[in-house]
C-alpha cells in the first residue's frame, strides 16, 4: 500500500488507523499528512512514541494492509 492509496481513500484509510492508533485527533487528521513522516510524527506524538518506534508500527500497520487488500484482490478473481 503506498502513500498515494492512503490519500486517495483517506476516510477509509483514518477509520483503519484509528483502530490501530485509537488516540489518533481526527480534528488534526481531518486532511491527510503531506507525507508519511508527518502521520508518523503524529502517531508518536498521540501515542508517546518515539519517531522511530512510530515509524516500526506503521510499516507494521501498512503491512498488514496491503496483505488484507492483496486477499480481497485475490477473493474477488
Amino acid at each position: 500500500m503506498t502513500w498515494t492509496d492512503i490519500t486517495e481513500n483517506w476516510t477509509t484509510a483514518l477509520a483503519h488507523l484509528e483502530a490501530r492508533f485509537p488516540l489518533l485527533s481526527r480534528e488534526t487528521l481531518e486532511q491527510p499528512p503531506q507525507d508519511l513522516t508527518g502521520l508518523t510524527q503524529h502517531i508518536a506524538v498521540t501515542h508517546d512514541l518515539t519517531d522511530l518506534e512510530a515509524s516500526e508500527e506503521l510499516a507494521d500497520w501498512l503491512f498488514f494492509q496491503s496483505l488484507a487488500r492483496q486477499v480481497q484482490d485475490v477473493s474477488l478473481h
